[in-house]
């Protein structure tokens, strides 16, 4: 009988254009329905507004990684290679387990950068430079295996 048990959050992959990205960490994947208060005139005044869906919101998603020599691919896509066009991206998240398979994955639409972070240099610090993109996207979607 197999015993279930919560994945960590360690073992997971982010890839684009069909290319495995490494990152060491992924933060953002959050999405939430603002409320809308409504009350019409004919509600006594100590009844409740009544609560709708409104819009659905999705926060930014911030990832960051180890720089490497002669890699500038996160710069680039955020300058947009010198054009003055935004190149989009649609990105996977995915979740695996210890076989290496998909428990959940993440889908990004449309996804284009609006900041990118270099490291915090210190002559004291010992601490490998780390670089992040945040991004901004059009929608996550959320498939489970």
């Amino acid at each position: 009988m197999a015993t279930s048990y919560p994945i960590p959050v360690f073992h997971y992959k982010v890839s684009w254009n069909n290319q495995d990205i490494g990152f060491s960490e992924v933060s953002g994947l959050t999405q939430e329905h603002q409320a809308i208060e409504y009350r019409d005139g004919l509600m006594p005044g100590t009844t409740l507004p009544l609560k709708r869906p409104g819009l659905k919101k999705a926060n930014n998603i911030s990832c960051k990684r180890g720089i490497v020599e002669k890699n500038n691919d996160l710069f680039n896509w955020f300058n947009n290679n010198g054009t003055p066009n935004v190149e989009r991206r649609d990105l996977t998240i995915s979740l695996l387990n210890d076989e290496g398979n998909d428990v959940m994955v993440w889908t990004i639409s449309q996804a284009w950068p609006v900041k990118c972070e270099g490291p915090g240099l210190k002559a004291s610090g010992n601490e490998i430079a780390i670089e992040s993109i945040e991004l901004v996207h059009e929608g996550i979607s959320i498939k489970t295996t």
